[in-house]
């Protein structure tokens, strides 16, 4: 894992990479590399910062350069052993043992046609002397990132957005369209960037520039048409073998020469993610979190504590806990800044904090369990969107009648929240929508009537133009099985947008890999071979998961209720940041900038803290956003008197 960066026929070329470069250092503090070459009447520059991973001698540091290639390369090549040996079979020598040298092997000898047959996480630049092109590609499911943006003839990318924004001057404007995006979803999707002339190169593509300026764009994987040939292949009888399939992409993914740990919540994902690699690596370390008790208990969690040391006991895993009682005034700041852009899911702490804890005792490579929810059906919005199928035909004066009496339920009181209530008046705020729409409300922050009135009049076409593009994403595909549907949504937007980015950030941030096994192209595969009816069954979501993950893991661990990889928000809105929300609602930049309306974001205020309803998430969010666009708009004149 590697931070990259690098400019193509770009003023002051040279310079300009070196601090991109310089940027990215957190992602690779074990080296770094430069690279430059004419580039018709101009130069490539390309920058690396290296965390040694496997190859940890300079046979594998970057950017690699051979035979008129040079490649600056982000990521892991899980099948890199295979490639490599069809390599040498044909005749290719190697001079070390790097993935990164498989990877330019293979593009010599396959160009494009190497993409489709990468098996890991990866971004990478790869520039050919001959022709004076470079290319720019991504891994199939956008685990890992890469922004660009181009001006004239010329092009500069790197691994964050951060890094693009540092060396531009300022001159970088703030994309409102984007903002709105992540007030909608707490996230900034994948399909737009919060610059306007910034883009993220998508994933499963990659683009070409040439010397005369020209572009040209390609895919070569895409999720609608897996999730297609899945239900071909449902069709057709097929039953994966998910118990093999996962445990091999496990086995891939704990390909290193470096110490790996896993995490380790005592949930089902990373509890058989744990089982099995401690099967092929004995004694792995796992990390798992806990809270302080009072919040915890004021936000109702559950206590996951006991099931993590289950089964480390079980398996014989070191098992090392964490509590997370951080300073959020502090961390707060800080994780905004390393997420590039404004993203409101506490669990980028979580995952800052383990990885921060795992590097000091020296381990450098963390399994997640994530992805499994959003390709099984795991999350709770997929089991309500299908009971809310059910609950529309019950008899609507009856509805009517749950309707006011969940109303008028409060979701907390002063010394604790109520889970459930506030599940209740979630799953009530979207059990009566149309399909596209439920499921959009049953994951995102407002409707459409919410977000208008919180929200510059002025952007009302832009909340539209939101809403259309998540129908869009959604409706983008011919399944017949509305639980592959969500499956699907969640795999192109979720996923790519919010848990992959977050993970990304908050682990680079501590100089940590962290590897998805659940994101992996043959897990994906066999994910969409599975039909909808197989993932949820009755009230039990991911069950075809679990029927395979009872082979190794115990029935209570494997059928115990969801955990939360999250965090006790509401107890931190309330008493850690409550000083902090006052002071945003009325002298924030976002409310002096007109960007939104103090009245809106005063009543969200009041409402939360009567206890009536749950705006914890929301106004995090807010802090979030503020935080974000105060940096992004210090240089233009605009208040900056958030103090806290």
């Amino acid at each position: 894992m590697c931070g990259i960066a690098g400019t193509y026929r770009w003023p002051d070329g040279k310079i300009v990479t070196d601090r991109l470069t310089d940027t990215l250092a957190h992602r690779g503090p074990d080296g770094a590399g430069r690279y430059s070459h004419a580039a018709g009447d101009g130069e490539v520059h390309l920058g690396h910062r290296r965390l040694a991973i496997i190859d940890l001698s300079e046979t594998g540091a970057q950017p690699m350069v051979s035979d008129g290639l040079s490649l600056t390369y982000n990521g892991e090549l899980y099948n890199a052993p295979e490639l490599r040996a069809e390599l040498a079979a044909a005749g290719v020598r190697f001079r070390g043992t790097s993935d990164t040298e498989v990877l330019l092997e293979a593009w010599r000898r396959w160009g494009t046609g190497c993409l489709p047959r990468l098996r890991g996480m990866f971004a990478f630049g790869i520039f050919d002397e001959r022709t004076g092109e470079l290319v720019l590609a991504r891994d199939q499911l956008g685990i890992k990132p890469l922004f660009l943006l181009r001006r004239g003839p010329g092009l500069v990318f790197a691994s964050e957005l951060k890094a693009l924004a540092a060396v531009t001057g300022g001159t970088l404007e703030v994309d409102h369209a984007a903002l709105v995006a992540s007030l909608l979803y707490y996230w900034v999707p994948d399909s737009r960037c919060a610059f306007r002339e910034a883009e993220k190169l998508p994933p499963g593509s990659w683009l070409r520039i040439r010397p005369d300026g020209t572009v040209r764009r390609g895919s070569y994987w895409q999720l609608k048409d897996v999730a297609a040939e899945g239900r071909e292949r449902a069709l057709a009888g097929e039953r994966p073998d998910l118990a093999a399939i996962v445990e091999e992409s496990t086995r891939q993914h704990l390909l290193s020469d470096v110490p790996v740990a896993t995490f380790l919540s005592g949930g089902l994902d990373s509890s058989w993610l744990t089982a099995l690699a401690a099967r092929h690596q004995p004694g792995i370390a796992a990390y798992t979190i806990g809270f302080r008790a009072e919040d915890a208990k004021f936000e109702a969690m559950p206590d996951d504590l006991r099931y993590a040391r289950q089964v480390a006991a079980q398996f014989g895993v070191d098992l090392r806990e964490i509590e997370i009682a951080p300073n959020v005034l502090d961390l707060l700041p800080k994780m905004t800044h390393h997420l590039d852009e404004p993203i409101g899911d506490p669990a980028a702490i979580n995952t800052y904090l383990i990885c921060s804890a795992a590097r000091e005792a020296g381990i450098k490579v963390m399994l997640s369990g994530m992805g499994a929810d959003e390709l099984f059906a795991g999350y709770r919005k997929h089991l309500a969107n299908t009971l809310a199928l059910r609950y529309q035909r019950v008899p609507r004066p009856l509805r009517r009648g749950v309707h006011a009496a969940v109303d008028r339920l409060p979701v907390a009181t002063a010394k604790r929240g109520f889970r459930s209530v506030r599940f209740a008046k979630r799953f009530l705020s979207f059990a009566e929508l149309p399909e596209e729409t439920a499921f959009r409300r049953s994951y995102t922050m407002y409707d459409q009537e919410e977000l208008l009135a919180l929200v510059d009049p002025d952007l009302a076409g832009t909340v539209e133009d939101v809403l259309t593009e998540h129908a869009d994403v959604y409706e983008d595909n011919d399944l017949d099985d509305f639980v592959n549907r969500m499956c699907l949504g969640d795999a192109r937007m979720f996923l790519p947008g919010l848990n992959l980015t977050y993970t990304d950030r908050s682990s680079m941030a501590a100089s940590t890999e962290v590897r998805v096994p659940y994101v992996d192209v043959d897990v994906v595969r066999a994910a969409f071979a599975v039909p909808g009816d197989r993932k949820i069954v009755g009230r039990q979501g991911k069950a075809v998961l679990k029927e395979a993950a009872t082979s190794i893991l115990p029935k209570e661990i494997v059928y115990r209720p969801k955990g939360l990889f999250s965090a006790p928000l509401r107890a931190w809105m309330s008493r850690d940041l409550a000083p902090l929300v006052r002071e945003v609602v009325h002298d924030g930049v976002l409310v002096d900038s007109g960007l939104l309306r103090r009245d809106a974001l005063a009543r969200m205020v009041a409402e939360d803290a009567a206890g009536q309803r749950d705006f914890s998430k929301h106004l995090w969010h807010v802090l979030t956003l503020e935080y974000w666009y105060r940096d992004a708009t210090s240089g233009s004149g605009q208040s900056t008197r958030l103090t806290a």
